[in-house]
């Protein structure tokens, strides 16, 4: 029973992904869209639209849109890398500044007029208080010295990490204010900056590097 239960979700599963990939064809097919993308699929997911796609001859995925920063790389460095280089699937990054955790405003504290005063992100603001949150900073106080070696801010270089990943086809980025935007684009003259030696003091401050499967082999 319980191998049939399975063979039918699988079943179900496939044909959800058909559905969904037909749909987006459709709607570019239609001139309503370019391309079209995932967002939070896992590579299996990514994987079986691609194979759908090539089967019944519609359109398979160009990106997926995955949360990448400093404290979230797992899945971008260690899952989706075998899709960029096998079906060309790039990555759409969000929340390159963890919500604004990465900006250094919560260095000392919470501010009034922040997002994490705010009583909808309390999440937000347990998330900075906690102690994960507090470890976090002073690794960014790290961060930020190598930033000011390099000429920019923190903002700046954790977006040139971001892009930096030949993964990664673009950024999502939110700002307030024109300034703030411009700061951000700024990022771009950041990236040539951040070397493989640069790349690795980042690593070793931050520790967190997942291990690939390449890593494995060497």
């Amino acid at each position: 029973m319980f191998k049939w239960q399975q063979c039918t979700y699988l079943l179900f599963l496939i044909c959800v992904f058909i559905e969904i990939v037909r749909a987006m064809t459709q709607v570019i097919n239609q001139g309503m869209a370019m391309y079209w993308g995932t967002s939070r699929w896992s590579a299996m997911e990514i994987m079986e639209a691609y194979s759908v796609a090539r089967q019944f001859n519609l359109i398979p995925p160009v990106c997926e849109q995955a949360e990448y920063h400093f404290f979230q790389r797992e899945k971008v460095e260690t899952q989706l890398p075998e899709l960029y280089h096998k079906i060309g699937v790039g990555v759409v990054s969000w929340s390159p500044l963890a919500c604004g955790i990465i900006t250094g405003k919560y260095e000392n504290g919470i501010p009034e007029s922040s997002r994490a005063a705010m009583k909808p992100y309390q999440w937000l603001r347990e998330k900075i208080t906690s102690e994960d949150g507090r470890k976090q900073q002073s690794k960014l106080k790290e961060l930020t010295h190598i930033a000011e070696k390099l000429g920019c801010t923190l903002p700046q270089i954790a977006i040139a990490w971001c892009l930096r990943n030949e993964g990664v086809s673009s950024v999502l980025l939110g700002a307030s204010n024109p300034k703030q935007l411009t700061e951000n684009l700024g990022a771009i003259q950041v990236i040539p900056k951040i070397t493989a030696g640069i790349a690795s003091e980042m690593d070793h401050i931050l520790g967190n590097r997942p291990h690939s499967k390449r890593d494995y082999h060497h």
